[in-house]
């Protein structure tokens, strides 16, 4: 496949998925992050990651059309609606199945915002080269807690 190399996470990239400084430049720039996917009920991945992301200064704005609200923050039922209400969103972090990720890649294309990060155990490797294609930096099939604790931050 000419122009594709091959990430350090086996999965095709066509830019920098997944490197370093990918994730280092999603780390430090981002500062509001939409939460697809994020739900209110304890025990759940997308509430503890967000709770940790919270706690370390990260803005988090829930999109979960079934719940109302969830880590003190209103909940919206779309990428639009989170959008349309705080104004600036950095990152979207993403607790979907996969085949709901082209669509959240869309909306992070038609919407401008700049970073996108698919969790651990998500996979689309087709809506992945669509958002780099169209200069979205993307991680993808990786904890971004994991990724904050690793790095060694506070």
């Amino acid at each position: 496949m000419p122009g594709m190399i091959w990430s350090n996470r086996n999965h095709w990239s066509t830019g920098t998925m997944n490197e370093p400084a990918t994730i280092r430049e999603i780390l430090d720039n981002a500062k509001t992050i939409a939460v697809v996917g994020l739900t209110n009920k304890e025990g759940r991945a997308s509430l503890g990651v967000s709770r940790f992301m919270q706690s370390r200064g990260y803005r988090i704005i829930p999109v979960n059309p079934l719940i109302e609200s969830a880590l003190g923050e209103k909940a919206y039922p779309t990428l639009d609606a989170a959008r349309e209400a705080a104004g600036k969103i950095d990152l979207v972090n993403v607790f979907r199945l996969p085949q709901y990720i082209p669509d959240i890649v869309k909306d992070t294309i038609r919407l401008k915002i700049p970073y996108l990060w698919i969790q651990e155990g998500i996979v689309h490797d087709e809506a992945a080269r669509v958002a780099e294609a169209a200069g979205i930096k993307l991680v993808m099939d990786r904890c971004i807690l994991k990724d904050r604790m690793a790095a060694g931050w506070d």
